[in-house]
């Protein structure tokens, strides 16, 4: 006699988050990449509908990168000091569907780029490729506040997703998102309750929580991941149980976080037994991500592309392995 498996049955879903707007929808992107949408927990096919499968973003910078391990560096060695180049070589020889940029030359101490400058360099980028764009500000709550407005006005009508926004600094970006029919990341520290409470008081503003994504601030391999993917697998139970303020889409910045370790960075010459520091990097960079696919990660922002490759083929493996048996 056949045994039946045991089902959870969840009473809501994860909000669909669209990043991109083709021609016909006002936009100039050649697609629309959908986030989120699903009615169960990672994976779990029998249990609900999963329509749209995790996506990684390659992340680019607005200049030269200098404090990346040559490893990392390597790949785009050729491009590092052209965001343009930059963009087209992820987009036409690593197939990138989505770019992430990161404008940490606006900071003022890496440059502290004006927001003219930023936003035009925005305008190109969407000229020179037609992939969906994310766009996170430098981090300095003051600059962003002057940047990535400029940057949502340049973007207008492509609806990109941009971030970040933080509870004590959220409302300058929430009216520009606004304004330009772009989604927003709402930045919480590793914490739900705050998470909750920055997306009630976003959605306080007239931006529809359909249109938030989480950024959960992540740890990396042997750097809090175990506590970010708890925070992440309790927002996901809340959501799917019918907490609307937290079914939203997660985006997690693996490659800032699995590269700052230094397990991926550090020379073979100072730790022999750790091995080829290519290899390791990589490594360390494919199994934060593939851990954080499992807590309900949604978009990944990542930099090595030997890294993306593996993931990818991971995502696919599990999306195709889908027909998991109702009984036994």
């Amino acid at each position: 006699m056949a045994q039946e498996l045991m089902l959870e049955k969840w009473s809501s879903a994860i909000s669909v988050v669209n990043i991109g707007a083709t021609k016909e929808e006002g936009g100039s992107r050649s697609k629309v990449i959908k986030v989120g949408g699903q009615a169960t927990l990672p994976f779990l096919f029998p249990e609900g509908s999963i329509p749209n499968k995790p996506v990684i973003a390659f992340e680019i910078w607005d200049s030269a990168p200098m404090d990346w391990p040559d490893t990392l560096k390597q790949p785009f060695a050729d491009v590092l000091n052209d965001p343009l180049k930059w963009a087209k070589k992820c987009v036409d020889d690593f197939k990138a569907e989505l770019l992430c940029l990161k404008l940490q030359g606006a900071h003022p101490d890496s440059g502290d780029k004006k927001p003219d400058d930023e936003a035009e360099l925005v305008e190109r980028i969407l000229k020179t490729v037609d992939v969906p764009l994310v766009i996170l500000g430098c981090g300095d709550d003051a600059k962003d506040n002057l940047v990535l407005p400029a940057c949502s006005e340049a973007a207008k009508g492509e609806c990109c997703l941009i971030g970040s926004a933080v509870q004590d600094n959220y409302k300058t970006l929430v009216a520009a998102v606004l304004a330009d029919g772009h989604n927003i990341v709402a930045e919480s520290p590793i914490d739900i309750n705050i998470a909750k409470q920055l997306n009630i008081l976003i959605s306080d503003m007239g931006l529809s929580v359909e249109r938030i994504v989480i950024d959960p601030t992540i740890g990396a391999l042997g750097y809090g991941l175990e506590y970010a993917y708890s925070i992440m697998e309790r927002a996901r139970l809340a959501a799917l149980s019918g907490d609307k303020m937290m079914a939203c889409p997660f985006i997690c910045k693996v490659g800032q976080e699995a590269w700052r370790a230094k397990e991926a960075k550090a020379k073979m010459t100072e730790f022999p037994a750790w091995g080829p520091e290519a290899e390791r990097g990589i490594a360390w960079e494919a199994i934060t991500a593939t851990a954080l696919i499992q807590s309900g990660a949604d978009i990944l922002v990542m930099r090595h592309p030997a890294a993306i490759e593996k993931v990818n083929k991971y995502i696919d493996n599990l999306m195709t392995n889908d027909k998991i048996p109702m009984s036994k």
